[in-house]
């Protein structure tokens, strides 16, 4: 009897370690032996623990689970879901990079292959390196980490520099608030972020990649540093990558936590063991990059999409999404919101349709009154926005970012000054201070928010003048993007900001 319960953080947290030691002490009692699998999280949280139960027809879901219900594991009752791969939020999806995460035992490279990983890396090499590239390039994958680069572009800049060393650097700090896919995914299917990361050495000439992730990922880091040993001793990893004449090898590099080094820049300088801040551009980090030298820096879903993308073709991936977004997107729905949790869908889907459709509404059963999409620093959109597709210039055009593609959703009840005076305290305390209009700026955001507040409208225009200043002048996103939810909270809901709120409501 095969018995699936997730070692995924979410799953932890809501008391999963728990259940399975409850599975293995109700098998015992039954004198049941039980091949306990602790895999990833299908990204359904509201049903955290979910338990499965691999069957003749396929793998049955019970959740969410809670120790002293574990009896219905094996004789079935009212936690019993169905298939897993029947529930809607799971039939409904297109998992193209997630497709192994909460299938697989996370560190067996032989589920892993089973599933059809490294069948990519196999065929890439068997490819020139500017091969390679044109297939990335070709698929229209862009950075999934919120800038939206082309990802080939990146990649035959690097390609084409010349230096004795090249470095594939993954950026795993994951600091935006509603994010959790690049958690999910190297704690679920490790093995297809390091296989991306070998396919970028190929296609570029790098033979070192670091994977940086941010302390607070305990679990991640675990699970990566253990994957990373076991394809050095596969020959996965190392001097010869599956018997080629490649070269490939990665470090797990852990940061601090500042939500500064999700920036490229600032990351590299963390990983050379300097303080975090800001590096003016130019010269690119593709140019100049780790000690110096070209580096491609990808996020954790860009990378862990290029297998796919070998696997199956540039053209496959390709048909996928609308416009210039093309491929799949993994949403994490998150905030006020019924059933929140990762969803892998092409592009494409209104913002409305992802928040009421898949997300169920507000989980207050309030209306909805916005949704902030692409982290601390991404717009506030309310209802009146929400036939807009889901996709980088169609968000761009209503001054949004899709970023990471977190969506944090409010009802009614929220006070959209206050969540735009936290868009310039959390700025000011994140910031690196290198440049004065992050540094100085946020502060006096702060400090203008204070005053209409308290009732001082005649500060309106001093803030919308101020997050010009911010949007012009700052060296980087996080000063540069703070304006987004500044101003889209104060054009979108001026009724916040007028005097005596409290006293109206």
């Amino acid at each position: 009897m095969k018995i699936y319960v997730p070692r995924d953080a979410a799953a932890r947290a809501l008391g999963a370690d728990a259940v399975a030691a409850a599975v293995l002490s109700e098998a015992a009692k039954r004198g049941l032996t039980v091949e306990l699998v602790r895999n990833g999280s299908r990204g359904m949280v509201w049903l955290e623990p979910l338990v499965e139960v691999e069957t003749d027809q396929g793998r049955v879901a019970f959740g969410p689970m809670t120790p002293a219900n574990v009896a219905q594991v094996f004789d079935g009752g009212p936690l019993a879901l169905g298939l897993t791969e029947a529930l809607p939020w799971m039939a409904g999806q297109t998992r193209l990079t997630f497709a192994r995460v909460g299938v697989i035992d996370p560190l067996s490279l032989t589920d892993y292959q089973a599933h059809g990983g490294l069948s990519g890396l196999r065929r890439a090499l068997e490819m020139p390196g500017a091969a390679v590239v044109q297939e990335v390039t070709d698929s229209g994958l862009r950075g999934r980490g919120g800038a939206g680069f082309p990802t080939g572009i990146k990649w035959k800049t690097v390609a084409e520099a010349k230096a004795d060393r090249k470095y594939i650097v993954c950026n795993a700090d994951e600091g935006d608030s509603g994010t959790f896919a690049d958690r999910m995914l190297m704690e679920g299917d490790p093995f297809t972020l390091i296989e991306g990361m070998v396919i970028a050495g190929l296609a570029t000439g790098a033979t070192k990649g670091f994977v940086y992730i941010r302390s607070e990922y305990p679990d991640a880091i675990e699970v990566m540093s253990a994957a990373v040993d076991i394809a050095r001793q596969t020959g996965v990893l190392g001097a010869s990558v599956l018997g080629s004449a490649h070269a490939f090898d990665m470090e797990i590099r852990v940061g601090a936590g500042a939500y500064v080094c999700g920036e490229e820049t600032s990351l590299l300088n963390s990983l050379e063991g300097k303080r975090g801040i800001v590096r003016a551009k130019p010269p690119l980090p593709a140019l100049q990059g780790f000690m110096g030298r070209p580096t491609v820096v990808n996020n954790v879903i860009s990378l862990a999409t290029v297998p796919v993308i070998f696997e199956r073709g540039a053209a496959f991936y390709k048909d996928f999404g609308l416009g210039r977004s093309r491929g799949t997107i993994p949403l994490q729905i998150a905030g006020n919101v019924r059933f929140g949790g990762l969803y892998e869908t092409a592009f494409g889907l209104t913002l409305g349709e992802i928040v009421n459709t898949i997300g169920g509404g507000s989980a207050t059963g309030r209306p909805v009154k916005a949704v902030q999409v692409g982290g601390p620093l991404g717009a506030y959109f309310p209802p009146s926005l929400f036939d807009t597709p889901f996709g980088y210039e169609e968000f761009g055009a209503k001054e949004g970012l899709i970023g990471h593609a977190g969506l944090v959703i409010f009802d009614d009840s929220a006070d959209m000054l206050k969540q735009a005076r936290f868009a310039m305290e959390f700025c000011a305390i994140e910031s690196c201070g290198k440049c004065t209009p992050c540094r100085i700026g946020a502060v006096r955001g702060v400090e203008t928010v204070d005053r209409i507040a308290k009732g001082d409208t005649s500060a309106i225009p001093l803030l919308t003048d101020l997050c010009s200043t911010m949007k012009s002048g700052s060296l980087c996103a996080l000063g540069g993007f703070t304006p987004y939810p500044v101003l889209s909270a104060l054009n979108h809901f001026p009724q916040d900001f007028q005097p005596m709120r409290e006293a109206a409501e």
